[in-house]
């Protein structure tokens, strides 16, 4: 079996619907105006190769918004997740290197990695707020994906990139009718991949990239927090719907039972501490903690980029408040 086939649309289709019987199939589908992960409907709507960017983001598979994590669950369904973009993937790397630490690894959050199963899907268009670029993170897969998949011209291009997923394909592949991709979709595969990330580059050129705007927010006074935080309703909906934001509450109920429960810093009281006192009473604190966070805080304790620019939180914001905006706001100023 080559690294690389290419497979026809209507294949790929019959592919998934054999894998569906075994496991739970996650494809990338329209939804009104929004891309958001469904599992496999044969009747349903095509899913949407190649476009960004879900709604959900991936880490909410590995950690659930709420997840009792002392149930010893005897039976565990298999997930294949087709379409995630780079900017997910690379979250996988703050999120690793978390909860796989050596001497403490999360064992709920590995067992839910390691019964997964990732297909990584090149962005073809790219939305208002995407700014991947900016941080290094190519738009399309380089790491943490198991399958890479293209679609061009009703073929899919499937690239095998682990042991994982090079026994998915060897499981189910042999009875359908594949090839090697040709020169010509080969080529016109690079040529996406080159036109996406130049469009991206030019978008967000007058962004700072991430270690200057962790410089920046170091050096930044209160006033710019305060103004970005006048529209501010403490939602909590960009830190819950960030790839790599994965603060939680650890909630004791009774016989000894845990349940773990996604938090968000921009929550009042998320720091309130003994006698009421609160270090991030308020809003504007809190909202310029969450940057703190993200561009000062965790650089110095992990490896991995805590923003891979997927613009998600931008997006969600009701109170129309832009991170991009204000990060160029800062890079003008200083």
């Amino acid at each position: 079996m080559n690294d690389v086939i290419q497979i026809s649309g209507s294949n790929w289709q019959l592919f998934l619907r054999k894998i569906s019987q075994e496991m739970n199939v996650y494809v990338p589908v329209k939804d009104n105006a929004y891309i958001d992960y469904k599992h496999l409907n044969p009747d349903g709507p095509e899913p949407e190769y190649n476009q960004p960017l879900p709604v959900t983001p991936l880490k909410l598979f590995f950690l659930p918004v709420k997840e009792n994590v002392v149930i010893n669950r005897k039976f565990h369904n298999k997930n294949l997740i087709i379409g995630v973009p780079s900017c997910d993937l690379k979250g996988l790397d703050l999120l690793d290197e978390i909860y796989l630490d050596e001497k403490f690894p999360d064992l709920k959050y590995r067992e839910n990695r390691d019964n997964t199963i990732l297909i990584g899907t090149d962005c073809h268009n790219v939305l208002e707020n995407c700014h991947c670029t900016t941080y290094g993170v190519n738009p399309f897969p380089d790491a943490n994906s198991d399958l890479t998949l293209v679609a061009l011209n009703g073929e899919l291009i499937i690239t095998v990139k682990t042991s994982k997923g090079k026994e998915l394909i060897g499981q189910y592949i042999k009875d359908f009718p594949v090839a090697e991709p040709g020169v010509e979709l080969l080529d016109l595969a690079e040529a996406r991949r080159s036109a996406t990330r130049e469009k991206l580059i030019h978008q967000n050129c007058h962004l700072p990239d991430y270690a200057t705007s962790g410089e920046l927010i170091s050096r930044s006074e209160e006033e710019i927090w305060v103004k970005y935080a006048r529209t501010c309703v403490s939602c909590g909906a960009c830190a819950s719907i960030c790839p790599t934001c994965t603060c939680f509450l650890l909630i004791d109920r009774p016989d000894f039972e845990k349940v773990r429960q996604l938090d968000a810093c921009q929550y009042p009281g998320f720091a309130r501490i003994a006698a009421g006192e609160d270090p991030l009473h308020a809003k504007s604190a809190r909202f310029r903690n969450r940057y703190m966070c993200k561009y000062v805080w965790k650089p110095e304790k992990f490896k991995a980029l805590s923003c891979t620019g997927c613009g998600r939180c931008i997006d969600c914001c009701i109170g129309n408040i832009s991170k991009n905006k204000l990060l160029a706001e800062l890079a003008k100023s200083s």
